[in-house]
């Protein structure tokens, strides 16, 4: 039993694999999430002169699917890479009382702004196009949003589909996550 614990330890300090902290919030602060005002149209402006996409996540405070997250996905590296290289990555606590400015100016605290976009489970991924039209909301303006905590090849073809424009083609996401699944065990 000693030698698979020191196996396991060593192998998750081998392949950098760490949970985020906790902040003092209680949600799991990782080095790619970004500390911004919360002014989406902001945001969204700083992403696309980063050339990356703008994500908003939704967690709250004793999240077990948001640990999940953290602990088992977000870790593996291809994973956080992904979201270091693409994503400018902004945290909204489900329950939280920090003001966020929504793209049509609504300004609500975070509680009051995800209950107006229907956001119902923690973690709640949105997912933005370089341009949101005037007087449009995060909600209507999400090209994908992911209610809930997936697996590894979830979560990574969801995300280079995201960055790859699928939305924008002819082959949802879920015919194209069982090809790329396919070739993934492949």
């Amino acid at each position: 039993m000693k030698r698979i614990i020191l196996g396991l330890a060593a192998l998750a300090l081998a392949t950098g694999l760490s949970a985020a902290e906790l902040g003092d919030d209680g949600l799991h602060k990782a080095p790619w999430m970004r500390d911004t005002f919360k002014d989406l149209a902001e945001d969204l402006a700083d992403a696309n002169a980063e050339g990356k996409r703008l994500m908003v996540l939704v967690e709250q405070r004793g999240c077990i699917y948001c640990t999940k997250m953290h602990e088992e996905v977000f870790v593996v590296p291809d994973i956080a890479q992904m979201i270091e290289d693409h994503f400018f990555v902004v945290q909204i606590n489900m329950f939280g009382d920090i003001e966020v400015t929504d793209f049509d100016g609504t300004v609500l605290p975070e509680k009051e702004m995800v209950r107006r976009w229907g956001a119902l489970f923690t973690p709640s991924l949105y997912f933005f196009p370089e341009e949101v039209g005037d007087g449009v909301s995060a909600q209507e303006a999400a090209v994908v949003s992911m209610p809930g905590a997936f697996g590894r090849w979830t979560t990574l073809n969801l995300l280079t589909w995201v960055v790859e424009k699928g939305y924008e083609g002819q082959e949802p996401f879920q015919k194209y996550h069982a090809r790329k699944f396919l070739e993934q065990k492949d």
